[in-house]
């Protein structure tokens, strides 16, 4: 829990909107899921609530979507991107959300990839096999970065601007429990 309730409120509230933006029409992978994760890890900080708020978010999309295969990877993925927030985000930068959205889109390509290779039985489990898989995913991948881009810019951006604009969610980041 924060200091600041109103700044816990708003952050949470950020999530579940960018949660809910999955639910609208998109291209293809121009989700905000990537960014979401990384705005919870850097802002919620070290608590299981920093896991919990876009994990939860994506089971509720995903309620509503259905289910998928390959879901376990997805929220593996995401996991690992709310780690990677509250390590390169301990510190917000422009430079440092846009280098880490980035990084978060390998990381969602490498493993919601392999995990395809590895588990849907699309793919000969042969190193030619997961090369077709990763050759096949190439397409994909632009539209993970610039949404990743796109919405790490509209939530970390975003929440600056409110910080700005109502001081009282600038006091204090989420403090590790």
């Amino acid at each position: 829990m924060t200091t600041n309730h109103s700044r816990l409120i708003a952050l949470l509230t950020a999530i579940v909107v960018a949660a809910a933006l999955r639910l609208v029409p998109h291209p293809n992978n121009f989700t905000p899921i990537g960014a979401m994760a990384l705005f919870s890890g850097a802002y919620l900080g070290r608590k299981a609530l920093a896991f919990a708020a876009p994990l939860g978010a994506l089971l509720l999309s995903d309620l509503v979507l259905g289910f998928y295969h390959g879901q376990a990877t997805v929220y593996f993925s995401v996991a690992l991107i709310v780690m990677l927030g509250m390590v390169a985000l301990s510190r917000v930068s422009p430079l440092r959300v846009a280098g880490a959205a980035i990084l978060s889109s390998v990381l969602f390509f490498l493993i919601t990839n392999f995990g395809m290779w590895l588990f849907s039985g699309f793919y000969p489990r042969t190193m030619v096999g997961l090369e077709a898989c990763y050759v096949a995913a190439i397409p994909f991948f632009q539209n993970t970065v610039a949404g990743d881009l796109f919405y790490a810019t509209l939530l970390f951006g975003g929440f600056r601007v409110a910080e700005l604009l109502v001081p009282t969610l600038a006091k204090g980041r989420a403090q590790p429990a």
